[in-house]
């Protein structure tokens, strides 16, 4: 739930910016239906019902909508912000993919939320000695806020990113207002006045 923050903030600091939210509808990002397959996978995945059944198939599951939402990303690398996204993204899938598709979690950062271990096959695993360990999950959002969880370096950089593109997109329309003030305003120097013919 950490990127649902970063939306909150995009949209927040882009009306601050001066920006509307009609900017959003400009975005050409490619292959959209594959991210929203990729998440939606991982939210079927994670489910109380099938994370218990799931045995050990969750794992290249897991791998493998991770990747599918990666190489979407690198698709859309020209969309301002996507970038630093595509960076968080590829943090997180070295840190699955080291760790045997699992992306371990700091204990004392579940801790620090009053939660434990998930049972079942679960995004986020304590692991004794995890690989590529700050890559992991090793923040905790404070306890207080709706839908705290557990959440890593790579997600800090998807939620900037995500922010940032947010921002950018809502102000787009203030760059297309000046660019079409400009054109009326070479087409009206352009034309010749009554004294020129």
């Amino acid at each position: 739930m950490f990127i649902l923050y970063a939306v909150l903030v995009g949209l927040l600091v882009g009306v601050l910016a001066g920006g509307r939210a009609s900017g959003l509808g400009r975005v050409r990002f490619r292959w959209a239906p594959l991210v929203f397959a990729g998440f939606l996978t991982q939210v079927v995945l994670f489910s109380a019902p099938v994370a218990e059944r799931v045995g050990w198939l969750g794992a290249p599951i897991y791998v493998a909508s991770t990747a599918l939402v990666l190489v979407v990303l690198l698709r859309n690398m020209a969309v301002p912000g996507l970038p630093i996204v595509a960076l968080g993204a590829l943090s997180n899938f070295l840190a699955i993919v080291a760790n045997g598709g699992y992306m371990p979690a700091s204990a004392g950062a579940l801790a620090a939320l009053g939660k434990s271990p998930a049972a079942g096959y679960s995004n986020s695993a304590v692991v004794a000695d995890p690989a590529l360990a700050p890559l992991t999950d090793v923040f905790a959002l404070p306890a207080r806020l709706p839908f705290a969880n557990v959440f890593s370096i790579g997600d800090v950089l998807i939620g900037v990113g995500v922010a940032a593109a947010i921002v950018v997109a809502m102000r787009a329309w203030r760059d297309d207002a000046q660019v079409e003030e400009s054109e009326a305003a070479s087409v009206l120097h352009a034309t010749p006045g009554p004294e020129a013919r």
